[in-house]
């Protein structure tokens, strides 16, 4: 059984069952000459009093003499998407204009979009420096987004597109990623399955 948190700012509550921390294992599978294999994989969703929720991944391969192999190691920021006020800082240090605003369950409701569900925001940055904003929707235990942006160092690999899915099925995290790397067409590339570790 998942226990929501209680203590979350309304605008985080359509995202809380993601709260924790997931480990399991997955396929990698992508292209003619990419890799196929398993991995490990550990996710963690937290918050600290802010209107989004923190993220931190990573993935390894496991040797047959025991040596891990990093992957991929991320961190980012999940957030229910909405137009900045006066009452929000930024941009940079820049402090608010206007009196703090606490939102209700009521005004998190009107962000509904079409579908019903909420569009989302999700920016991720990975350890070899690629960028990459999000954008998509929750509805209910399921996640779709999308890749708006990826911004990479000249000296990173191929990656121009990304799509990602997280669902809640049976306590456990699924997760799958497509991606448009290495000259192959939007592609699935990684899937997983995450247990609550905390």
């Amino acid at each position: 059984m998942i226990e929501l948190p209680t203590d979350l700012p309304a605008e985080l509550v359509p995202l809380s069952w993601l709260v924790g921390v997931w480990e399991g294992t997955g396929v990698i599978d992508y292209g003619e000459h990419a890799f196929s294999g398993e991995f490990t994989h550990r996710v963690s969703f937290s918050h600290d009093g802010g209107d989004y929720l923190n993220y931190s991944a990573e993935a390894w391969l496991h040797g047959e003499d025991g040596a891990r192999t990093r992957l991929v190691a991320e961190l980012g920021y999940w957030r229910i998407a909405r137009t900045a006020t006066d009452a929000d800082p930024g941009p940079g240090l820049l402090p608010p204009t206007a009196d703090p605003v606490t939102r209700t369950a009521d005004d998190i409701e009107r962000l509904r979009n079409a579908e019903g569900g909420f569009d989302i925001e999700v920016a991720l940055v990975h350890a070899d420096g690629v960028s990459e904003l999000y954008l998509g929707q929750i509805r209910g235990p399921r996640i779709d987004i999308a890749t708006d942006a990826v911004v990479r160092p000249a000296g990173t690999k191929a990656y121009a597109a990304a799509t990602r899915m997280y669902g809640l099925v049976d306590a456990h995290l699924l997760w799958a990623w497509d991606v448009a790397a290495l000259g192959f067409e939007l592609g699935s590339h990684a899937s997983a399955r995450l247990a609550r570790v905390d």
